[in-house]
């Protein structure tokens, strides 16, 4: 049972924006005085990610049977009417209405409206991040593009961009506030400023933000699609040591009939020139890469193509999913394959990453590397390569070390 007067707690599922917001909605409940209160931010990408969400939900009851719990997030977006149903939720809340002081004010047991009506990104600047040392900035919200397996635009609204300057606010205070790292963060950040006036690119952005803060020491940026990499963001890779040489992309599958059927907007051709050219540009660069497993009619040609485009394309870090088909999505109603194939060819992608990313581990042995220092001694490298030094270090603390090898898939590091 919980304490009388417990302050509110927000538990997060999901993805880094959902992270960021959470941390926005603590800060708005806080304000309202909420206590004895549970906020569940979900997640929406699969029909698992709801599966667990209400599932998290009935633990909270079980756990605090006199709390109040308010959920919101993606699933609760998309589907908020299954939420109000569930017998442990007190309120459901919109995506749009989470982010507001004055929802929690509110009584109204479903409080969600229209996202697609949305046309303003949110601009919310927080002081900081109780549990980092990097900061994540929110640069934009909403998707214009459809894969047929993603529900997400659907809870997340049509694509639209904070200014320039809002976000150049928000990365002084941050670093003013001593943060060394900003992640630039949003749901599809490659179409950033498509929807300004001035026709800003994520490229001009970058290039405004390390431009107009000195005091920032790197700056990182979250999944991009491959299909819109503008040229001004190339250059800035190439020339300026504090964007990190670590990019993420959403590749999702190697196969050009499944990328078609997926409704991407780029073929395997595409990815491996683009990795070709990001090296050129930036010979250290260390790539990572979504990639999605069985989807819908995929055969072993196909996916045989998938594990390929992970060498061809000199991938290092994967993100693998076995395909959940999403209700609502065109994906669901295509021709499915069995469960059991798809976890089988997730695990050998994933085995392919294991052993990249081994590969790329060991080869740091004797290099120098420079490492944002966390808690415990941690941190990570400009490649977001994970390490633990072997000295004590502060928290914050940008430190230049020697790489004495790995083990458990975290380098080890000493003092240079």
């Amino acid at each position: 049972m919980s304490a009388p007067g417990q302050r509110t707690e927000v538990i997060t599922l999901g993805c880094r924006l959902n992270a960021l917001e959470s941390e926005i909605i603590q800060t708005r409940v806080d304000e309202a005085g909420l206590t004895d209160t549970v906020v569940v931010n979900t997640c929406a990408v699969t029909s698992e990610a709801e599966r667990q969400a209400r599932q998290t939900i009935r633990k909270i009851r079980r756990m605090q049977p006199d709390a109040r719990i308010i959920v919101t997030g993606c699933a609760a977006q998309i589907a908020p009417q299954r939420f109000a149903d569930m017998p442990e939720v007190d309120r459901v809340v919109g995506n749009d209405e989470k982010l507001a002081r004055e929802t929690y004010d509110g009584t109204a047991r479903v409080a969600v409206a229209d996202i697609m009506a949305s046309r303003v990104a949110p601009d919310h600047t927080i002081g900081g991040f109780e549990t980092r040392t990097r900061a994540f900035v929110q640069i934009q919200q909403g998707c214009d593009h459809r894969c047929t397996f993603c529900i997400i635009p659907f809870g997340r609204g049509n694509s639209r961009s904070v200014t320039p300057d809002a976000i150049l606010r928000q990365v002084e205070r941050l670093t003013g506030a001593g943060y060394r790292e900003i992640v630039l963060t949003g749901v599809d950040i490659s179409s950033y400023g498509t929807d300004l006036s001035d026709a800003t690119t994520l490229g001009g952005l970058c290039s405004l933000l390390l431009a107009r803060t000195p005091r920032l020491a790197r700056l990182r940026l979250s999944s991009l699609d491959p299909a819109v990499i503008d040229e001004t963001l190339l250059a800035l890779i190439a020339r300026e040591p504090r964007l990190m040489p670590h990019l993420h992309l959403s590749v999702q599958a190697g196969s050009d009939m499944i990328l078609k059927r997926m409704k991407r907007r780029h073929l395997r051709g595409d990815v491996i020139a683009l990795a070709a050219r990001l090296r050129d540009a930036r010979p250290d660069i260390i790539l990572g890469a979504d990639l999605i497993a069985g989807f819908p009619t995929e055969d072993d040609a196909m996916f045989e193509d998938s594990l390929r485009i992970v060498e061809e394309a000199d991938l290092t870090y994967l993100h693998v999913f076995p395909f959940s088909p999403r209700v609502g999505t065109p994906a669901a109603r295509m021709p499915q394959l069995p469960g059991g194939l798809r976890r089988e060819r997730a695990a050998r992608l994933r085995a392919s990453g294991d052993a990249r990313r081994a590969l790329y581990m060991a080869s740091l042995a004797d290099s120098v590397a420079e490492i944002l220092a966390e808690k415990d001694n941690r941190g990570y490298t400009q490649h977001y390569a994970p390490a633990r030094i072997a000295s004590d270090v502060r928290p914050g603390e940008i430190v230049r070390v020697r790489i004495t090898g790995a083990e458990g898939g975290i380098l080890t590091a000493a003092a240079a």
